[in-house]
C-alpha cells in the first residue's frame, strides 16, 4: 500500500509539472560554449531547471492558448564563480563589470502559428543598485532581468 501511495504521489507531481511547463518551451543552444554557466553538470542542470521554471511562471501571464518559446543563445551570470565551494553555486558580486547578460531568441505561438518573435540582448549593469524581488534566490539577478524583459518586450506586444 505504501508503494502505491508513493507511486500515486509521484504521478500527481509529474502531471502538475507537465502542466506548469505547458505554456513555455525553453532550450539552451550550445550551452557548453556560453560565456558563463556553471561548469559542474548538476549545477548547470539546476540552473536550466530554475530558468525554465521561471519562464513557465512568466508565460502564465500570456492569454490562454499562447505558448512562449525561448532559446538561450548566451548567458553570462551575475558576479564571478567562487570555485572553492562544492556544495552550492556561490558567486562573488562586485558590482563592477560582472553584471548579468543574456542573449535570447523568442517567439509566441498560438494555434501552431508564430504571432510574435524577436531576439534580445539583455544586460543589467546596475544589478546591485535597484530593487530585486528575488534577492534571496539563486540566480535572482537573472530572474529579475527576465521579468523586466518579459514585461517590456513580450507583454508590450499584447
Amino acid at each position: 500500500m505504501n508503494q502505491l501511495t508513493h507511486a500515486t504521489g509521484a504521478a500527481v507531481l509529474l502531471l502538475a509539472s507537465a502542466n506548469a511547463f505547458a505554456a513555455a518551451t525553453v532550450s539552451f543552444v550550445d550551452i557548453g560554449k556560453m560565456t558563463d554557466v556553471p561548469h559542474d553538470f548538476q549545477k548547470r542542470e539546476d540552473m536550466q531547471f530554475l530558468f525554465r521554471e521561471h519562464l513557465a511562471l512568466l508565460s502564465e501571464k500570456l492569454p490562454a492558448g499562447q505558448v512562449l518559446k525561448v532559446d538561450f543563445l548566451d548567458i553570462d551570470l551575475a558576479g564571478d564563480e567562487f570555485p572553492r565551494v562544492a556544495v552550492r553555486d556561490i558567486r562573488v558580486l562586485k558590482g563592477q563589470a560582472d553584471w548579468p547578460r543574456m542573449h535570447l531568441r523568442y517567439s509566441i505561438e498560438q494555434d501552431g502559428k508564430v504571432i510574435s518573435s524577436g531576439e534580445s540582448k539583455l544586460s543589467d549593469p546596475g544589478y546591485l543598485m535597484g530593487a530585486n524581488s528575488y534577492n534571496r534566490d539563486l540566480y535572482g539577478h537573472e530572474k529579475q532581468m527576465l521579468d523586466d524583459w518579459f514585461r517590456k518586450e513580450v507583454l508590450k506586444q499584447r
